[in-house]
């Protein structure tokens, strides 16, 4: 499995980020792209020994590529895992927000099923999507947006692109979403005041808005998120790339 660099939803991280931890992400994907290079090389060769009847030969390059793809596999998946912790450790997202920089698209798609899923079964009206602006991807465009807004559409749910173009919110209860007001989300949710939510509602009903959130306690806020964000890593990534099993794009 591999991606083509300009899935990259915009930046890697969406907030100060210490020159250690984007070091280390960028080595995992650097260590993932070497091996699918490495694998195209093993097919290449794999096929020109075929051609030429030495059988034997294109089977050990076949297998010698089977195994780089699966390097790159774990290469990825570990920088999957590393970016969702460091993007959305507590404190950095609000408790109805997910940040899903730094992934590909098909990562990006599968977490956040998994997020509107469990929002949805935790009685959540509403998910903030953080992908960029697309300012780090070719040609300055959004990867991300454009996934994040058919997968509502494939769920039914409505969705409005926020002030902020680097974030869609979503309506979880399935009814119409009144566009925020552009007075709000002009900056990161833990660095700019508290973005205006709209309570969702029904065909017919007047929508008013609410500011903020439903308070919980604090402890209950404090553990929740942790263990969110490491159920949707447990959950989703392996999921990831078994589905993409054997696909081989070239970065």
């Amino acid at each position: 499995m591999s991606y083509p660099l300009t899935q990259l939803g915009g930046g890697a991280f969406s907030h100060s980020q210490s020159q250690d931890a984007e070091a280390e992400y960028d080595r995992l994907r650097d260590l993932a792209r070497q091996e699918r290079d490495k694998r195209h090389s093993c097919s290449q060769r794999a096929h020109e020994a075929k051609d030429r009847g030495d059988r034997q030969e294109a089977d050990r390059l076949f297998d010698e590529g089977d195994k780089h793809q699966r390097n790159a596999e774990h290469y990825n998946k570990q920088a999957s895992e590393f970016i969702f912790r460091e993007n959305n450790a507590q404190g950095r997202v609000a408790d109805d927000a997910i940040d899903l920089h730094g992934q590909f698209v098909e990562e990006a798609e599968d977490i956040l099923e998994q997020r509107i899923r469990t929002a949805q079964a935790q009685g959540q009206t509403h998910l903030h999507v953080i992908v960029g602006k697309g300012n780090h991807s070719a040609n300055h465009l959004q990867k991300l947006k454009p996934k994040v807004e058919q997968l509502c559409r494939d769920l039914g749910l409505n969705y409005e692109t926020e002030e902020n173009a680097g974030r869609i919110y979503i309506n979880l209860q399935g009814g119409p979403v009144q566009k925020p007001s552009p007075q709000h989300f002009a900056g990161h949710p833990s660095q700019q005041e508290r973005p205006q939510q709209y309570q969702p509602g029904y065909p017919g009903q007047q929508q008013q808005p609410y500011y903020g959130r439903q308070e919980q306690p604090q402890q209950q806020q404090q553990q929740q998120q942790p263990d969110e964000v490491e159920e949707i890593v447990k959950k989703v990534v392996p999921k990831i790339f078994k589905k993409l099993e054997g696909c081989c794009v070239v970065m």
